[in-house]
């Protein structure tokens, strides 16, 4: 075993301070495929990874709501390095598995010390190194690194955003929020009211058949994409003997190129999108069900995430008649149910609140840089990796319209060579700052509402990042353009500030 490999592991058991090359925050789907890449292409470089929960997984292993799934296909969710072998939108439990598998075969377990909550991190010019506080089963813990790689994900895992009601307390059912579900609570001939619409109800209402009935609450509509969980390319190329790692190529190349001409039909011609979305449903849901006011949305396909619906499941169900649809504003709670302000009342023994995240910047981490406290609000973002003011740290944050886990291995790669572009230089530090011709660029919201606009993002743009009006300075959610540029990055550019 490589002596640095041997340190690391060595060290990972032991209570007290320790120092790391490389510290990962987070052991979800972005941590563990940074651990990865940074041990095949930095192998020289002592790295632990810190989750706070008790396991892997991220998001995988918090939500535990009925039938929780992805809503991205996993032959572009799962890693470039592990071909995905199953149906494209898989279980949380199928998730889990392919990630522990990943930590099994690549020997990546010993690296990840688990219930480790980060709450503050400094950094000291002086020692060119952030000093990590949190707390561990044991107590107060300490550590010192000289890089930080943030994979925390950008949401409050244990608190989703949950809407201030009136009457909730003469409510007589169940409140809780999607992200608290817990596998106790018992639906089994229940009337079930779901607030929300997005991908968290299209999953929870096929996935709840021992409920009396499902009723789902929305303000507004949101655009669905109903077709079958199975990719007919991979399922031909494996009835052919071909081997697993050029189907999942082939595969994801295949699901890439077609995401991109819907994406840019999205932004081209969005009416024509909007036909085939509304013929789908149509077909799913039967000639006579009135999609306007319910499945009719007010903005355009992409402005807000087309939630997927594998199989139809979801509009399935509608026109069963297990579940239905209720479009309007709420007026209040009610001992029995909902109240809807045109007088409906929706009776329900149990109301789920999918109604969305709450956004964490960095994980809610306390930020000092030389004794000062950062306000993230007033740093500009690097391509949506890095930030003005902050040496020494990069960010993993991944796509809205496709599949988070293609921005983990290419920002995964870029940190790799930064890290070793820095050894080569004997720099002991590297920030990015704006150049002297970006003094007058102008600094705006860190996205376009008519690019991306769902409301965890606008209740929250205030503490995100700035960004500018050149490429570099914008996290630009492109990745087809993105997968070219980030390798080409010059990082002798004057905009990399090396010490």
């Amino acid at each position: 075993m490589n002596v640095m490999i041997a340190d690391a592991a060595r060290r990972e058991l032991s209570p007290g301070a320790d120092h790391v090359d490389v510290l990962i925050i987070g052991a979800g789907i972005s941590g563990v495929g940074a651990l990865k890449h940074l041990r095949d292409q930095c192998p020289d470089k002592s790295v632990v990874v810190l989750e706070a929960f008790e396991s892997f997984g991220g998001t995988w292993w918090s939500h535990r709501y009925p039938g929780i799934r992805s809503d991205s296909d996993l032959y572009t969710f799962g890693y470039r390095f592990k071909p995905w072998v199953g149906p494209p939108v898989a279980t949380r439990e199928e998730i889990l598995k392919y990630m522990g598998e990943v930590i099994e075969e690549f020997g990546l377990a010993r690296f990840i010390r688990y219930r480790h909550r980060v709450t503050h991190a400094s950094w000291s010019s002086v020692d060119n190194r952030w000093t990590i506080r949190g707390e561990n089963p044991d107590g107060p813990f300490v550590m010192t690194a000289n890089f930080l790689f943030m994979c925390q994900g950008y949401y409050r895992h244990l608190e989703g955003y949950m809407p201030q009601w009136e009457g909730t307390d003469a409510f007589a059912g169940i409140l809780v929020h999607s992200m608290a579900w817990t596998d106790d609570i018992d639906y089994r001939g229940k009337a079930v009211a779901i607030i929300g619409s997005g991908a968290t109800t299209a999953t929870i209402v096929p996935n709840m058949p021992e409920a009396a009935s499902i009723t789902v609450v929305q303000r507004s509509p949101t655009w669905f994409f109903a077709a079958p969980n199975r990719q007919d390319a991979a399922d031909t190329m494996r009835a052919l003997g071909v081997d697993e790692a050029i189907v999942h190529d082939v595969t994801r190349r295949k699901i890439l190129h077609d995401q991109d001409v819907t994406t840019a039909r999205c932004f081209t011609d969005p009416e024509s999108v909007k036909k085939d979305l509304l013929d789908v449903a149509r077909l799913f849901l039967g000639p006579d069900y009135p999609i306007d006011p319910h499945f009719l949305p007010r903005y355009r396909p992409w402005q807000q995430r087309l939630a997927y619906i594998p199989n139809g499941d979801m509009f399935l169900d509608i026109r069963s008649g297990h579940a239905r649809m209720v479009t309007g504003e709420i007026e209040r709670f009610e001992k029995t149910g909902i109240r809807m302000k045109d007088g409906t009342l929706v009776e329900a023994d149990i109301v789920i609140a999918a109604t969305g995240f709450n956004l964490s910047v960095l994980g809610d981490i306390a930020f000092e840089v030389d004794g000062e406290p950062l306000e993230w609000g007033k740093t500009v973002t690097y391509r949506g990796m890095m930030f003005t003011g902050m040496p020494n740290l990069a960010y993993i944050f991944g796509y809205f319209r496709y599949s988070w886990t293609l921005r983990v291995d290419i920002v995964a790669d870029f940190v790799c060579r930064l890290l070793n572009h820095m050894a080569a230089r004997g720099a002991q530090r590297v920030e990015v700052k704006l150049r002297p011709s970006d003094h007058n660029m102008p600094l705006l919201p860190w996205i376009d509402e008519e690019n991306f606009n769902p409301n965890y993002i606008k209740r929250a743009i205030h503490l995100l990042p700035r960004r500018g009006d050149k490429p570099e300075w914008q996290h630009n959610q492109d990745y087809p353009r993105e997968k070219e540029e980030l390798p080409k990055i010059d990082l002798d550019d004057a905009a990399f500030v090396y010490g």
